[in-house]
């Protein structure tokens, strides 16, 4: 391998370039696609969680900003040990869904203070490092049934699909069907976003090295140039994220987790710190499932060699995320799309991480890449990873209901731990059904019993 591509730097060293059969160049272009599809975080994590974090004496203003430069430092810690002590090229920030948790069931909803919410995060944060340092839940993620295993990386597909035809207007919420078509000739926004799409797919298709990235800069710069010349010509529309400026003095939100310690009520307290754990663990165990089989990571048994250290990479950076003051950090399933574009090792997270990092200078740039550009990277993906349901024997009904389950449930909830969960409650009930509960962990069953009771937990208690 060359000294062009870094084959004979530290880095080729340290992270195994040779060994991943990858290189400096391929690692670069995947973090740096894989940073694109998810800076939204940066802006979009703020905008949650001020609906519920004020402080006395500053604007809601200065705690978005707060929020943004908080979001930003939690997600490098998790992606640096990501890089460094996992190797594996996943990216890491405050996860979407349990943002929204936090902010709308929790503290708006429930009427719990938002120091409270975040002491809940700290505590699920310890709970994770104790378990994943003692193995425990590398234990209970080898539980999964293979079928789960081996739909998970589709199931996220799906996801995927459905999060980037919805930003792009290309599907829309109908009171009668539910969902169709958007009037994508009536927006620019939409136009623009598929057109990107097309030539983004044309690119890909051909086989050309860093696609998806040209794809979402092409389309954003277009974008640009088109509101430019036409002013009138609104592009982004309210789907283009309004440029933030930083505002460093985030020491009004760091350590609010004390206080929140210190006011505890033990049954609402259980109830979020149950909810939080219930979804970072099964989210963050399907992502890393997901992307890994779309990376060839995953062995014969579809496990993930060695996954406690990712697992410790999520673990902490949640319980920093929580001292400084946001919410769970997980795996972002976004990480897939510079898996895609062949970053195989920690030095694609390690360029996630020094882009986040640069972002605290540059956050009105970051801020500006509007999502019907950044998206598109998600439908290309989500495409992609829908080569997994080839590994699932669909006339066995022991993987078709399980694996149908998984893979369905996860876009139509909009949840990836909802598929996980119901992939591995349908497992157990298949053999019992067609005579070989034998044949099943005992620790199956009871992750089976403990779901269905999270499960109830979910829909009643905090419905």
């Amino acid at each position: 391998m060359s000294s062009s591509t870094g084959g004979g730097s530290w880095f080729a060293r340290y992270f195994g370039f040779e060994e991943n059969d990858t290189d400096m160049k391929t690692e670069m272009i995947a973090g740096a696609t894989t940073f694109l599809t998810m800076s939204y975080i940066i802006v979009v994590n703020p905008a949650i969680l001020s609906e519920a974090i004020t402080i006395e004496g500053y604007g809601p203003g200065q705690v978005f900003q707060m929020i943004a430069i908080v979001t930003i430092l939690a997600s490098v810690v998790a992606i640096t040990v990501m890089a460094f002590y996992a190797n594996l090229p996943f990216g890491l920030a405050p996860g979407m869904g349990l943002n929204a948790f936090f902010a709308f069931t929790v503290v708006i909803g429930m009427g719990i203070s938002w120091q409270t919410a975040l002491a809940a995060v700290f505590v699920e944060g310890v709970l994770f490092i104790l378990m994943t340092a003692v193995g425990a839940r590398k234990y209970i993620i080898r539980l999964f049934p293979k079928p789960v295993k081996f739909s998970v990386g589709a199931g996220i597909g799906v996801f995927l699909l459905l999060l980037g035809v919805i930003e792009l207007g290309i599907a829309v919420d109908d009171p009668a069907t539910l969902v169709q078509i958007g009037a994508i000739a009536n927006s620019p926004a939409s136009l623009l976003g598929v057109a990107g799409l097309a030539v983004t797919l044309m690119l890909y298709a051909r086989n050309i090295k860093g696609s998806i990235i040209i794809g979402i800069l092409g389309t954003a710069g277009a974008g640009w140039l088109i509101s430019i010349l036409s002013p009138a010509f609104e592009v982004g529309g309210a789907l283009t994220p309004q440029p933030v400026q930083p505002f460093y003095d985030i020491t009004p939100l760091v350590g609010s987790f004390v206080e929140g310690l210190a006011t505890i009520e033990p049954l609402s307290f259980a109830v979020v710190v149950f909810t939080f754990f219930f979804v970072d663990f099964f989210d963050t165990a399907g992502t890393l499932i997901g992307v890994s089989q779309l990376g060839g990571f995953l062995n014969e048994e579809g496990n993930l060699p060695n996954i406690d250290k990712p697992l410790m990479a999520d673990a902490i950076g949640t319980t920093i995320g929580a001292m400084l003051g946001t919410s769970t950090i997980t795996t972002f399933i976004e990480s897939s799309t510079g898996v895609e574009e062949g970053g195989r090792t920690g030095m694609t997270a390690l360029v996630v991480g020094v882009l986040f990092t640069l972002s605290l200078v540059a956050v009105p740039l970051i801020s500006a890449i509007p999502t019907y550009a950044s998206y598109i990277g998600l439908i290309v993906v989500g495409l992609i990873m829908l080569e997994g349901v080839t590994d699932i024997d669909w006339s066995d009904p022991r993987w078709s209901i399980p694996a149908g389950l998984t893979i369905t449930l996860m876009p139509l909830t909009a949840s990836i731990s909802n598929g996980l969960g119901a992939g591995i409650i349908g497992y157990p009930l298949v053999k019992v059904a067609v005579g070989e509960a034998d044949d099943v962990h005992p620790g199956v069953y009871a992750l089976a019993a403990v779901l269905i009771v999270y499960f109830y937990v979910q829909t009643g208690v905090l419905a």
